[in-house]
């Protein structure tokens, strides 16, 4: 096979190339540092250089499915021993991690050489990725124009071809926002199915999940057989699935019954452009032989956006008086953003008895959704509630939690139901707006149940290829093609 250009290939295809002799570890490794240097002052993706140890690791990578494969950590619970994980907040600054977390030594075990970690919102608070400490993160596709967070760093380091996958995490929508901004997938797994250890068992009563962002379904499918499964000592653990998901992609996705939304579940009709992405998916599904109805489950959204910022707010306020009881670093408005300070004082202010009231609500509305998926097997919707947007349109600085998330209300209107209910969501790339933005389908499935989103994923991959979008839909004024297509004559092997 000829290697014509490293961003023609996913995370296993990389791979393969290693394993056939066909390239080294090194070499890979030092295009990616090259694509690093070249875009990261553009794009603003990776803020922490990790080169020296990532050279190190592609000089005799671990024999796992990526073996030689370059990769790219996240700023929040990508733990590496010895390197600062910072959040992106000033506060974090000078606290470097004891250990590599679980998940780091999974990714580490599965093949990949770590050359960096990647932008981050301060403590991943906002579905935008600009922080006080680091700057903005930049979308490949228009510079202009937000990645999307919280894993944004990781979304826009993938789009722009400088890795095939990075790390990422998700507490409201942080894998699967990114992946739509960034026309990427993003499976957001079932809770529990990834670790959280060895430090933590749990974090904000089950709504973070860990995975990656990916430019294929097949290395999503993958890279969770590398890194799922409990570790001694875990509060809980997912369901065990029936196959190997890497296995499920190859498997025929079947006859399913598929609900779909045009309207948030507070009967607001979404974007232009997401409405049209959701009825033209729904037509394809159609085609494909699945049987498709317009529908959503019954959920009390004003209880849950109340559970979910009582648990929010709560979570992050443990997050900040820990760090301060560990290290004497005293919090203040001198080394938080506003809104993080906000948010910090109301999370202080939440009673032990609307914690739980917050979790039961959750309950409830898990309860709820698997009695819906006793009908559906998947509920489609974008991602959501709007392309990406322009930089600059959340004000961190606003100390008043209300009035810093007021312009995101109506963007964010589905992801985070998901984190409260624990079942597992993709969001896949289907659309892009004329404007050459992305724009992600998101389906939700049964608890537990990755396996039928991957057939699902897969069968739309093949049926809407996104791989060559990059190449076709670029323009004058669009800079995807020049960020994923970089020429390297070293890597061109006839």
């Amino acid at each position: 096979m000829a290697f014509n250009e490293y961003a023609d290939y996913d995370g296993l295809g990389l791979a393969e190339l290693v394993a056939k002799g066909e390239i080294s570890a090194s070499e890979l490794a030092e295009e990616a540092i090259s694509r690093i240097e070249k875009h990261n002052p553009t794009l603003n993706a990776v803020v922490t250089k990790l080169y020296d140890m990532g050279r190190e690791a592609a000089k005799a990578p671990a024999k796992g499915p990526f073996s030689g494969v370059p990769f790219l950590l996240k700023d929040i619970l990508g733990d590496v021993a010895g390197v600062e994980t910072r959040s992106g907040s000033r506060l974090m600054q000078g606290l470097p991690a004891p250990t590599d977390n679980t998940l780091t030594q999974r990714f580490k075990a599965a093949g990949v050489s770590i050359l960096g970690k990647t932008n981050v919102p301060e403590f991943g608070l906002l579905p935008v990725t600009e922080s006080a400490l680091y700057g903005p993160a930049r979308n490949p596709w228009n510079p202009d124009h937000s990645t999307g967070g919280s894993s944004g760093g990781s979304g826009a380091a993938v789009a722009a071809g400088i890795v095939p996958m990075a790390h990422a995490n998700d507490g409201g929508g942080s894998i699967r926002i990114p992946a739509s901004c960034c026309g990427l997938v993003g499976l957001k797994p079932t809770r529990a199915r990834n670790p959280l250890g060895p430090m933590l068992g749990d974090i904000m009563s089950g709504l973070i999940s860990e995975h990656i962002v990916s430019r294929s379904v097949r290395d999503s499918a993958a890279m969770l057989d590398c890194t799922s499964g409990p570790e001694p000592g875990d509060p809980y653990m997912a369901p065990v699935p029936e196959r190997p998901f890497l296995e499920e992609v190859k498997q025929p996705a079947g006859k399913l019954r598929i609900a779909f939304s045009t309207k948030d579940l507070g009967g607001n009709s979404v974007h232009p452009e997401c409405v049209k992405a959701v009825q033209e998916t729904a037509k394809l599904l159609e085609e494909l032989g699945h049987e498709v109805v317009e529908t959503a489950p019954n959920l009390n959204m004003e209880m849950m956006s109340g559970a979910f910022m009582a648990v929010w707010a709560a979570g992050l306020a443990m997050q900040i008086d820990a760090t301060a009881q560990f290290t004497g670093k005293v919090p203040s408005e001198d080394n938080l953003e506003g809104l993080t300070w906000g948010l910090y004082k109301a999370g202080q202010s939440i009673t032990a008895s609307q914690y739980l009231m917050a979790v039961s609500a959750f309950q409830m509305l898990g309860r709820e959704m698997a009695r819906f998926h006793t009908t559906y097997d998947a509920w489609m919707t974008t991602t959501l509630g709007a392309p990406p947007l322009p930089l600059d349109s959340v004000d961190i600085h606003e100390t008043d939690p209300e009035k810093a998330f007021a312009p995101v209300q109506t963007y964010v209107p589905f992801t985070a139901i998901e984190n409260a209910t624990g079942q597992p969501a993709i969001s896949l790339p289907l659309h892009w707006t004329p404007e050459g933005l992305p724009v992600g389908l998101m389906f939700a499935g049964r608890f537990g149940e990755e396996g039928l989103l991957l057939r699902l994923a897969a069968q739309l991959e093949t049926a809407r290829p996104w791989k060559e979008k990059n190449r076709k839909s670029g323009t004058k004024d669009n800079p995807a093609p020049v960020f994923g297509r970089r020429r390297n004559e070293k890597l061109c092997r006839l």
